[in-house]
């Protein structure tokens, strides 16, 4: 955990240099403070909307004790593993499994899980995802991206503004030239340490997850299942709002799984060589760490979420795994 926020640390310190070095270069102190505000003031919207929002944008539906008493009661035990308050759960109807959290803060917070997820997974898998997804709550991840945004927000204003600030003031020490060359990849590279920054909250959420949930292998499981079906399985919520993207455990954009400069999730094969890294840590055995088994007939993780047609029973029967949950 020291590592990764050393890390978020660098790429915050170095965003910021670059927000304040430009507003220097372009000499326009009074653009620099305009775009800032602008900038602020969006986001700031953002942090009080942005989990109605995209709530809205996935079609996920609230769950309660009552619709959906095991899962209910999963989380419940993984919030009180992790010392915080309980969630807000939604549902989302699509086939793509995948999950994600948002919320501006761990009172606020929200665990958003899809149907094809909940068929997917077992209790032990599903606990892995869920507790990943509330270690992001726990971390103040929604904070740390929104601050991110704010600041990429503001340098890509900038950017538009080189111009005007600056491109026709014969004292720019930059010249046209240079103004262009700002004015394009100035974004780029904020875009890119934001992506960096997400990659990094991402290996931060899987460790503490793990740590919550009590075994690293369920969401190496969890995360090998996801990957090997997100890629093929269309999510058309998150393809219309691709902004989404950086907030699910995997990326829900189909044919984007590669761990690049542009991409906001790191590699998963990297991820889960982590979780089995830490598993060795714990004196986990990745062959024993869980059963990886699916419960089949009496109560499922979801509950009557089941009968309400979110999802139905698949395969043969097997023994119900251990979990959490007791």
């Amino acid at each position: 955990m020291t590592i990764s926020y050393i890390k978020t640390t660098f790429l915050l310190a170095a965003l910021t240099a670059l927000f304040l070095g430009i507003g220097y270069l372009l000499g326009g102190q009074a653009g620099l403070l305009i775009a800032l505000a602008v900038s602020v003031g969006m986001n700031v919207f953002s942090w009080w909307n942005s989990d109605k929002m995209v709530l809205r944008m996935h079609n996920a539906e609230p769950v309660d004790e009552r619709s959906a008493p095991e899962l209910y009661r999963m989380i419940a035990r993984l919030a009180q593993n992790a010392n915080m308050p309980m969630p807000k759960i939604y549902i989302i109807h699509t086939e793509q499994p995948n999950a994600f959290a948002t919320g501006r803060d761990p009172e606020h917070g929200v665990v958003a899980v899809t149907t094809g997820l909940l068929r997917m997974l077992s209790e032990e898998e599903l606990a892995g995802v869920m507790a990943h997804e509330m270690a992001h709550i726990k971390n103040r991840d929604t904070l740390i991206m929104t601050v991110t945004a704010t600041i990429a927000g503001a340098i890509s204003m900038l950017a538009n503004f080189a111009m005007f600030l600056g491109g026709r003031d014969r004292n720019n020490p930059l010249g046209f030239v240079g103004t262009l060359l700002l004015m394009i990849l100035a974004p780029l590279a904020a875009m890119l340490v934001q992506m960096a920054i997400s990659r990094t909250r991402e290996y931060a959420a899987d460790r503490e997850g793990a740590l919550i949930a009590g075994n690293p292998v369920w969401l190496a499981r969890a995360l090998e299942k996801i990957e090997a079906y997100a890629r093929g399985i269309p999510n058309p919520a998150a393809e219309a709002h691709p902004e989404t993207a950086h907030l699910f455990i995997v990326n829900p954009l189909t044919g984007q799984g590669m761990d690049n400069l542009f991409s906001t999730h790191p590699n998963t094969e990297n991820r889960i060589a982590a979780l089995l890294e830490l598993a060795r840590e714990m004196g986990v055995n990745a062959h024993t760490g869980g059963s990886g088994h699916r419960r089949h007939g009496g109560a499922s993780p979801w509950g009557d979420v089941r009968g309400a047609g979110y999802g139905h029973d698949t395969g043969p029967d097997d023994v119900p795994p251990r979990g959490p949950w007791g």
